[in-house]
């Protein structure tokens, strides 16, 4: 059954067309919707809101905070030592002897780069640093790779706990060990000396001091950098390993083409930090070694400043000393960060 259109009155079609004017008026006229309160344009939200919703956060992170700025930030102030004749004596408090210690200006830096001890110092730890960058940066990454090929999780996690197990032990225990294994009554000289040769005391031989150094390196801490490797592995999906397989390439492709550029931006952040602590070779763990070997062989940075503040009671050559590194060492970080920047990777910090 149809229904038929019938046509609407000259009336009907008056008033409609009021009511349509005055709704369309009544909008127009409608006074804008206001935006809330600390709000801005954009759609961000003001300081204060921002404030309002992450106080609880804030709070809980502020103790940390507080302890970072006491610790880390306000001991910089104590810098200015480096151009005083500092006297900690004047006073037992640290304060008053640095407000009442003569100011000498540039003179300890000058002093500084004319002392060939020091220029010995710099070649060292330059030397410790390219070596410990070449042979044990890339061994964490190496086992990485190996321990995450294994395929029962067991043996990987047994594997993964015997190599972190050093980074635990104080380097009094490393050096002990490395005694016990490298020293003259070593078990190295004790074999050689069962089969008719000469043993060797490579504990008290400045040659190799460097690659001794670089070993016990990475015996202590080659696990802590596998764990880190490990992790960035766990985020890699695994459908790009079949599909590369897919595609016919074998084991060593797929961690050409998959796993290493996974890795690359670890590999990247740890790089930049490594250069940023390269006048950083560990003081305690030369320093336990430093009367075996001779400071001609031993001294870096670290223990330059220690025996000239410390032993010898020159705290302004020693700050001038500490102040250089940490000039020079901000300067490295800055240089490695635009390198990786330049390789399109985040670094410490974004551009």
């Amino acid at each position: 059954m149809s229904h038929s259109t019938v046509p609407r009155s000259k009336t009907e079609a008056d008033e409609t067309g009021k009511r349509s004017t005055a709704t369309s008026g009544a909008t127009a006229n409608s006074p804008k919707k206001k935006r809330p309160k600390g709000k801005r344009e954009s759609g961000k939200l003001s300081l204060r809101l921002r404030f309002r919703r992450d106080r609880m956060l804030i709070l809980m992170t502020l103790p940390a905070v507080l302890l970072v700025l006491l610790f880390n930030y306000v001991p910089i102030l104590g810098n200015v030592v480096a151009f005083q004749e500092y006297d900690p004596y004047i006073s037992s408090n640290g304060v008053v002897s640095i407000l009442h210690s003569p100011w000498v200006g540039l003179e300890n830096f000058q002093r500084l780069f004319e002392d060939s001890a020091f220029w010995d110092a710099v070649t060292n730890t330059l030397v410790l640093f390219f070596l410990q960058l070449v042979l044990y940066f890339p061994i964490p990454i190496l086992l990485a790779l190996l321990i995450n090929s294994v395929v029962r999780p067991r043996i990987r996690a047994i594997s993964q706990a015997i190599l972190y197990l050093p980074h635990f032990f104080s380097w009094v225990l490393v050096i002990a060990v490395f005694q016990q294994l490298f020293g003259g009554a070593g078990l190295l000289s004790q074999l050689l000396r069962q089969h008719g040769y000469d043993g060797i005391d490579i504990m008290t031989d400045p040659d190799t001091f460097k690659f001794l150094v670089t070993a016990e390196s990475v015996w202590k801490d080659a696990g802590w950098g596998i764990i880190v490797f490990l992790a960035a592995l766990a985020s890699v999906n695994h459908d790009l390993y079949e599909a590369a397989a897919m595609d016919g390439a074998g084991r060593w492709r797929r961690i050409w083409h998959v796993t290493l550029p996974a890795l690359r931006p670890v590999i990247a952040l740890l790089l930049v930090l490594r250069v940023g602590d390269a006048l950083t070779v560990g003081f305690e763990q030369i320093l336990l070694q430093r009367d075996a070997v001779g400071p001609g062989a031993s001294e870096v940075l670290d223990t330059f400043v220690w025996w000239n503040g410390v032993r010898n009671q020159d705290f302004g050559y020693a700050a001038a000393a500490g102040l250089v590194k940490g000039v020079v060492s901000l300067g490295l970080v800055l240089i490695a960060n635009k390198v990786a920047h330049l390789m399109g990777e985040q670094g410490v910090y974004k551009k």
